[in-house]
């Protein structure tokens, strides 16, 4: 049965790296609005999680639900509905700033070049527009990662260490996207070390232990 008012479950999860269980019976809710923070010590399993939930690695055990069904059999349908900010930026660093989002973003809807222009703006980076993502710095590399999970469109964002090689402003700029996200009803979940929106009310948190 599903969590009253919950659009996103996760079941008693269960996954393994090697001959190591990692994740052991995690289980949690999330409603419109609401922003999960998981923490835990190095090499407990952040990552892993998202890892999961965006289909990149298999639970052994243990089930995903959205929207009151089960993903399984409908991964399809709920990717669409998920953006994902790994550790790495996955960027394209031949093409330019705006090149890269009118293909990596565009690949799921249809981009004109003032949206990708507002968005730049938006993260901070309009003025690097047109250099090589190879060219820019480690932080407007993340910027510009940035500017593409707004492009995606997406309910849930799926965040991993998403402060990464930003600095005060930077980790600014991503507590407010991430506020702005869930107040209009999005869902966000995030690993992260560091400080992150722990005084928001829409704050919720996630302990993983060894």
């Amino acid at each position: 049965m599903a969590v009253d008012g919950a659009v996103f479950e996760a079941r008693e999860i269960n996954a393994w790296r090697g001959d190591r269980h990692i994740l052991r019976d995690v289980s949690f809710s999330l409603r419109p609005g609401e922003f999960l923070k998981v923490t835990g010590p190095n090499g407990v399993g952040k990552t892993t999680l998202l890892r999961v939930i965006c289909g990149l690695l298999p639970a052994e055990t243990g089930e995903l639900w959205w929207r009151g069904k089960s993903v399984r059999g409908r991964r399809d349908e709920f990717n669409f509905e998920l953006g994902h900010l790994g550790h790495l930026n996955s960027l394209k660093g031949d093409l330019t700033a705006r090149e890269n989002l009118k293909f990596l973003a565009g690949l799921r809807t249809t981009l004109t070049a003032q949206a990708i222009d507002a968005t730049l703006d938006r993260v901070g980076i309009l003025s690097r527009g047109d250099l090589p993502a190879r060219s820019l710095s480690a932080g407007q590399k993340r910027r510009l990662a940035l500017a593409r999970l707004l492009l995606a469109d997406a309910a849930l964002w799926i965040l991993d260490e998403p402060v990464t090689n930003l600095d005060t402003a930077g980790i600014r700029l991503v507590e407010e996207l991430i506020v702005d996200h869930v107040e209009h009803g999005g869902l966000a979940i995030a690993a992260a070390h560091q400080r992150l929106l722990d005084d928001a009310p829409c704050l919720r948190s996630l302990e993983l232990e060894p």
